[in-house]
């Protein structure tokens, strides 16, 4: 590598040369060079097999052209052919392509679309590199073209990249398995090959008072809850602990019954399940979110009403608990705590530091505006939203979402200035090259590991860091972050599990 002035770090060097000799998964942290690793094999790959292809898959087009980006920088101009497929690029025009190329970056449907309709075949790939790797499972993309890699290449290698593979053994195996995985390289930040190349990540959990003012509307709506969960386990559908995720399990299996037989019990046991979603949303804005949002979520649900979409939210609007709990909360003139103690974190970090950089990560879009329009009312900042593509009926108008070129524009903002703090949505966890960071705030915590480890590290790369993350007490707030907590531990656990096998022989013999 030294002909093309790469300077790889130590534990990169060592993780490069399991990857040479073994199909690998790397778990690296954001920011710690995952891109170089996969730069190094395809320069050793297409060394080996001058005369066959490279190909780089990353599951959205702005990180698709990152990585093309990257590998042109990296690489003289001439060294390969490097084209870059995406859907913009007609199926025929791909398949001219396909012939002459020899670096080919491109999102997984198009590959896997092309694939099935049979426009060329990857006998000819030496290198698969398959960038968030986590994602394949079940019928994605990502998993299609693994299979049809295996079956029809001749000098198969397969690398993958991820900051966090999954949060349970079964899952990882089944990302090692789908992609035909035989050794697994993990590092993490405490990894004493990797510590002193990053920075000190100050790591602060903010616990909040859930207000006694809004006590009484959550009783009013937990009332509401219970009773829809009671109706549930009395028709027999739901049994045991009534969460959001085995609502929704239930709502599935529900409809699934339905298409095969319409009894009555079921058709209106989807109804209540419905409602009960409804009404867990609601207690999640209430408790974690904006008291804005949570009305006007109460809002939309009476104008569904309204115009008669739904018998079940009609039936809900009409429970006088629901009309108490929205009428109180119209007349508090009251906002959620979390928002003037972000305000707080935000001024005391630009007194620190005029040139400060901040992501703060929401799961709402309500959220992600409530909050961009209160620190835009503070001197000095320059607050925007960053959102995903989808458009969103919001009560009468519309909130609209960012195309990629407006994401790749407000980054740009980001980072040259004109924007210093980017109020997000899961949007920007995953793969965007997003300038460094000196604060990542959690405006609530989430229950994902993979999604906190992305979120996280989009600080303390290159300069000292600090991670916030706003907890409301006696809330979900608690639950999702010990979930989130463990489910991370039971990853690192896994992965050394499942890292042992591969070292005893144990798991190639099962994948024989």
């Amino acid at each position: 590598m030294d002909e093309l002035n790469l300077t790889p770090r130590d534990y990169q060097k060592t993780i490069f040369e399991t990857c040479k000799k073994k199909d690998c998964i790397v778990v690296l942290p954001t920011g710690t060079g995952k891109t170089l690793i996969a730069l190094m094999m395809a320069i050793d790959r297409f060394k080996k097999f001058p005369l066959e292809k490279i190909v780089i898959l990353a599951p959205t087009r702005p990180l698709i052209e990152q990585h093309f980006e990257s590998f042109k920088k990296n690489l003289p101009e001439d060294w390969a052919d490097m084209q870059i497929f995406t859907g913009k690029t007609q199926a025929k025009k791909r398949k001219e392509i396909w012939q002459t190329a020899e670096f080919i970056f491109s999102t997984p449907q198009c590959i896997a679309n092309d694939l099935d309709k049979m426009l060329y075949k990857l006998d000819e790939v030496s290198l698969l590199v398959i960038d968030e790797c986590h994602r394949c499972l079940k019928n994605y993309a990502y998993n299609r073209v693994a299979q049809k890699y295996k079956l029809q290449a001749t000098n198969k290698k397969v690398l993958g990249l991820t900051a966090s593979p999954g949060s349970d053994k079964e899952t990882i195996t089944n990302v090692c398995e789908n992609l035909g995985i035989n050794a697994v390289e993990i590092r993490t930040r405490e990894s004493p090959d990797v510590k002193p190349y990053i920075q000190e990540l100050e790591f602060e959990k903010i616990e909040v008072d859930f207000p006694p003012e809004l006590e009484e509307i959550r009783v009013l709506l937990q009332e509401i809850y219970n009773k829809k969960v009671s109706e549930l386990k009395h028709r027999r559908v739901l049994f045991g602990f009534a969460s959001k995720t085995t609502l929704l399990k239930t709502q599935a299996n529900l409809m699934n019954s339905i298409r095969r037989n319409r009894n009555l019990n079921s058709m209106l046991a989807v109804s209540v399940c419905a409602q009960a979603l409804k009404i867990s949303h609601a207690l999640e804005l209430l408790e974690t979110q904006t008291i804005s949002a949570f009305i006007a979520y109460l809002k939309d649900l009476f104008n569904q009403a309204a115009e008669k979409k739904s018998k079940g939210v009609q039936k809900l609007v009409k429970d006088p608990r629901f009309a108490k709990a929205y009428t109180l909360a119209t007349t508090l003139n009251k906002e959620h705590p979390k928002l003037e103690i972000l305000k707080k974190i935000i001024k005391k970090q630009f007194e620190i530091n005029k040139e400060s950089k901040i992501i703060i990560f929401t799961q709402f879009r309500e959220t992600v505006i409530k909050i961009t329009e209160t620190l835009n009312e503070l001197n000095g900042i320059k607050a925007d939203q960053f959102v995903g593509q989808a458009i969103k009926q919001h009560n009468k108008g519309q909130t609209t979402g960012l195309k990629q070129k407006e994401q790749k524009a407000m980054i740009e903002e980001f980072r040259n200035g004109n924007i210093n703090v980017l109020v997000a949505t899961s949007i920007a966890e995953e793969g965007l090259d997003i300038p460094e960071v000196n604060e990542v705030i959690f405006y609530e915590p989430i229950p994902s590991a993979i999604r906190s480890i992305q979120r996280r590290g989009r600080t303390a790369r290159l300069s000292k860091g600090s991670l916030k993350i706003l907890l409301t007490k006696n809330t979900r707030d608690q639950i999702y972050h010990y979930t989130a907590h463990y489910k991370e531990k039971r990853m690192y656990s896994a992965i050394d599990q499942i890292k042992k096998e591969f070292g005893s022989g144990e798991r190639q013999q099962r994948l024989l």
